[in-house]
């Protein structure tokens, strides 16, 4: 299998401006990769308005990473861009801006044809100086871990001492049981990084209970909610990192506002003072995402080794940030990084099943005892009674229950967990289905609640405060 290693690098101030260069000189060919296949695009748009026949037209240039770098290499040395300083850095970082660039033509290509699922992707833009991301990724050379632990070799780089231990890699590269493939080095949360990408034979590690499945849902009050085939169920509390560094996040963010900070428009630089006043903010915000993601790796890990099938659901996590009363805690809770981890844990490390319930799967609206299905259930209602059997439990264990059940209807049953053997689905009732219904504009409808005439403004104030006092209490 191929995973990857990465650790937390000590570079010396020479070693840091080097990796800068670097970093900038990917920038920079990405640029010149996105100029030059884009040129030809605009060539040819302007011919068509002279009238100029196709077959007469400026060719299209390709923009495969073998073309780009063909044609890189022969404008590198009289492009004034590039002329004076490109022998200062490895080949290395150039291939890095021109693969970047040729990945995402081809994502364009493919999103424009209907090759490529998710969202439509624009052509390539350039990458500002002051936005784009400092990576870049050796492939050739000399890339290896030394045998004292504490330092890595990279190509034009030379030898890195590292913030922590490389003993996991190093010991198995020594034995032979991991081969390196190449390395990145990225600047993220205040530091830099060194990833390396390993081919590595590991046996799989067999989990604690491999015939029970386990049902997770996730939720902003409480994190994670797990029952199993076995009726356990267990609970995650949310440990809301983010809410609990917000009051010194505004004392920071007081301190960066009372500085002299940069402006744009009037060319102004910033001052010592407020240099100095943003890095204390920005590290506070990269405590909050290490936490974030010690934790998420922590509960991942734990049901992936020990269930032998996961069900999780399919989550619309980009339309839920749409909510503006919930998008900081749903944000903060990493509901699209627990799906990635324990995707990657069950079928990498344990060899174990996952399946994801479809994206309209009624789990909270079905009766885990009976599975009847209701056609409303609101999000500020926490605890599911059923009208059929009379069953009170809390809404997120019925959830759970739902989704553990529906491991084995994957075989046979309806996914419910009080009938996992029967072969027909249960009917839904009219409205508990994923159709959406057609809503009325919203002074329409107070207007018909009002018998005609629209609700008084301090009416409408005290609903719209209930409203949001049912969102805050949500999961």
């Amino acid at each position: 299998m191929v995973q990857a290693y990465r650790f937390a690098l000590d570079p010396n101030a020479s070693q840091e401006s080097a990796f800068r260069s670097h970093c900038g000189a990917a920038r920079a060919a990405y640029n010149w990769a996105v100029g030059w296949v884009t040129a030809s695009w605009r060539q040819r748009r302007a011919e068509e308005t002279y009238g100029i026949g196709e077959a007469e037209q400026t060719e299209w240039r390709p923009w495969s990473l073998p073309s780009l770098r063909k044609a890189f290499n022969a404008a590198k040395h009289t492009d004034p861009r590039f002329a004076a300083w490109w022998e200062e850095n490895s080949k290395e970082a150039y291939n890095t801006g021109l693969a970047n660039a040729s990945a995402a033509f081809d994502n364009y290509a493919k999103s424009k044809n209907g090759k490529r699922k998710g969202a439509r992707m624009g052509a390539p833009r350039f990458k500002a100086k002051r936005k784009a991301r400092l990576v870049c990724r050796f492939t050739t050379g000399t890339i290896r871990v030394d045998s004292d632990g504490r330092h890595v070799t990279l190509p034009r780089l030379g030898t890195i001492r590292t913030h922590e231990p490389t003993v996991k890699l190093l010991a198995r590269v020594q034995t032979g049981t991991a081969r390196i493939l190449s390395a990145t080095v990225r600047y993220e949360r205040g530091r830099w990084f060194a990833s390396f990408q390993v081919e590595v034979k590991r046996d799989l590690k067999p989990v604690a209970r491999p015939d029970v499945a386990v049902g997770i849902d996730l939720g902003v009050k409480t994190l994670v909610v797990t029952a199993d085939s076995t009726g356990e169920i267990r609970t995650v509390a949310n440990p809301r990192h983010y809410d609990r560094a917000r009051k010194q996040l505004r004392r920071a963010s007081r301190v960066v506002s009372r500085r002299q900070g940069p402006d744009r428009r009037t060319g102004q630089q910033p001052s010592r003072r407020w240099e100095k006043a943003n890095a204390a903010r920005n590290r506070v915000h990269h405590r909050v995402a290490n936490l974030r993601e010690a934790a998420l790796h922590k509960v991942t890990t734990s049901v992936a080794a020990e269930y032998g099938t996961v069900v999780i659901e399919d989550l619309n996590v980009a339309g839920m940030l749409r909510n503006r009363r919930l998008a900081r805690q749903i944000a903060d809770a990493g509901f699209g990084e627990i799906r990635r981890q324990l995707d990657y844990k069950t079928r990498q490390r344990h060899a174990t099943r996952i399946v994801v319930a479809d994206r309209w799967y009624p789990s909270s609206k079905t009766c885990s005892g009976c599975g009847a299905v209701k056609a409303k259930l609101p999000l500020h209602v926490r605890t599911y009674e059923c009208d059929a059997c009379h069953l009170v439990i809390d809404r997120d264990d019925n959830a759970a229950l739902n989704l553990a059940a529906l491991a084995a209807a994957c075989i046979t049953g309806t996914g419910v967990a009080g009938d996992q053997d029967t072969a027909q689905m249960v009917s839904k009732p009219r409205g508990a289905d994923q159709k959406t219904r057609a809503a009325r504009p919203r002074h329409q409808a107070e207007a018909g609640r009002a018998g005609g005439a629209t609700l008084p403004r301090q009416r409408r104030e005290e609903a719209r405060d209930r409203t949001q006092a049912e969102a805050l209490t949500l999961w």
